[in-house]
């Protein structure tokens, strides 16, 4: 594989020692960790104070979210709109502001072809996250999932980019079925989750399923490997719920952004619409989190002299 320029190696201002090559190897051999028994949280932040938020709440890893992102961007959840470059950026940006491992929501690896895949995933890495996933979705209405065989190709191919460049990063591979509308997801899912097991990928991802009965369907599918089960709603489970099932990991995707939104829209509309502040009650304070990020800055800046100090 050709060696890759790329604008992510450095990281942004974040943690001391954040980029340093133990701070990475010590991030990734701590998530690889998480995934070998129980189940843990692993939310989905948005941009960087939101990152440096759930960390301060003790979440043992974070997750990038495209449509979070996006949205945050201006723009709609799409690979079309989302570009690799902009998305890179942003991934850089908060594995770099964050002492927790960080995984990457690489959409479709940003390429039809296995060596497309295999250069992006490369790009990804370099970015200093922990992991990162691959969907199998086209983005063509017509022809939602790529093909089984070329499906299995490009996780083959993420697969041995990572091997390459002998980082310790974990590889996620999505099956999109429920989310692209599948006749029948759940058989679907289970051929393909068990074909990107066999092609490499250390967890299975199959975003869309709340039912117990299926959700444990796919754990037993591709056991011993872990899963990742995503929550975008209150579907009556508990964290607990989910791990008695079997589940090694449980993200949130948009829905942490969303709630977010769901604030903003409302307050917005409601004073468009009425003319009144009934949507700023129950806010927040200001004071709450000026202080928490007036803490935090501090921490940040402290963390930085004592790395000059030591360098």
């Amino acid at each position: 594989m050709n060696t890759i320029e790329q604008p992510w190696t450095t990281p942004r201002v974040g943690t001391e020692g954040s980029g340093s090559p133990a701070n990475l190897s010590a991030r990734r051999h701590a998530f690889r960790t998480l995934h070998e028994a129980g189940c843990f949280m692993i939310p989905n932040p948005w941009d960087v104070g939101s990152a440096r938020y759930l960390q301060h709440l003790g979440f043992p890893a974070l997750a990038t979210t495209s449509a979070g992102f996006a949205f945050s961007q201006g723009l709609p959840d799409s690979e079309a709109a989302l570009s690799r470059d902009l998305n890179l950026t942003y991934i850089a940006d908060i594995a770099a502001v964050v002492d927790v491992p960080v995984n990457a929501d690489f959409a479709s690896g940003y390429g039809r072809t296995p060596q497309d895949v295999a250069d992006n995933v490369t790009r990804c890495i370099a970015t200093g996250v922990a992991g990162l996933s691959i969907e199998d979705a086209t983005g063509v209405p017509s022809s939602p999932l790529y093909d089984l065989p070329l499906a299995v190709e490009r996780v083959r191919a993420a697969r041995q980019a990572i091997d390459q460049s002998r980082a310790d990063v974990l590889l996620t591979a999505r099956a999109e079925c429920y989310l692209v509308g599948h006749p029948d997801p759940l058989r679907e899912s289970v051929r393909r989750l068990q074909a990107y097991a066999e092609a490499g990928a250390d967890v299975l991802f199959a975003p869309g399923p709340h039912d117990p009965a299926d959700i444990k369907v796919l754990v037993e599918a591709v056991r011993p490997k872990p899963i990742n089960v995503l929550v975008v709603r209150d579907s009556g489970l508990s964290v607990d719920d989910i791990a008695a099932l079997g589940v090694r990991r449980i993200s949130v995707g948009g829905a942490l952004a969303l709630a977010a939104w769901t604030g903003f829209t409302r307050a917005a509309q409601v004073l468009k619409s009425e003319g009144s502040f009934a949507g700023l009650a129950s806010l927040v304070p200001y004071g709450d989190i000026n202080e928490f990020f007036t803490t935090d800055y501090r921490a940040r800046q402290a963390d930085g002299l004592r790395s000059a100090r030591s360098a």
